[in-house]
């Protein structure tokens, strides 16, 4: 129950969230496993639910939605994750910085799916939920440090990986349904 803590703290408390997660030392495996594979797996069906309040979705169609935002979320981990690796190469250079670089990226990416299914699961357009986006940059604000990059670095730490989480799942969307949704 370690990581459900450690998510909510990082919602509610970015400072004190990433503390408890700097000080804890929970494998990244660990993260994956308990918690974001799941929640991927609650996204997917929670793309179902629209089915019951809108008649003109069909099976076929909640099927491609449910495959299409598993598929952008877990892709993006890996994406966003490797092109951090590659702009920021001290992050990479050792074992606990990689770590700390993946749990950054993975509690970031578990904000955002816990928004997805809040906005699969209302049966209107919930604006705020766009606005609670980016609330997204001040936990990343409040992890650079929890990163160990100097100063200098941190505020395009925070923009470039910023910008990278948010929009990588969005791209990864809009090119599955262009493939998938003709």
């Amino acid at each position: 129950m370690d990581i459900l803590r450690n998510i909510l703290l990082v919602i509610v408390s970015p400072r004190v969230g990433w503390e408890e997660i700097n000080v804890g030392g929970i494998a990244t495996n660990r993260i994956l496993r308990v918690a974001f594979f799941p929640l991927l797996a609650v996204l997917a069906v929670t793309a179902f639910v629209p089915m019951v309040y809108d008649k003109t979705i069909t099976l076929s169609m909640s099927l491609m939605m449910a495959i299409i935002q598993f598929s952008s979320y877990f892709f993006s981990y890996h994406i966003v994750c490797y092109l951090l690796g590659g702009f920021y190469p001290e992050l990479v250079k050792t074992k606990g910085a990689t770590a700390r670089l993946h749990d950054l990226v993975l509690y970031s990416l578990i904000y955002l799916v816990l928004l997805e299914i809040i906005h699969n699961v209302l049966p209107i357009d919930f604006t705020p939920i766009f606005f609670l986006m980016t609330y997204l940059v001040w936990i990343i604000n409040r992890g650079a440090h929890y990163m160990g990059l100097e100063k200098t670095r941190e505020i395009w730490f925070i923009v470039v990986s910023s910008a990278m989480i948010l929009l990588t799942p969005v791209v990864i969307t809009k090119l599955l349904s262009m493939l998938i949704i003709k």
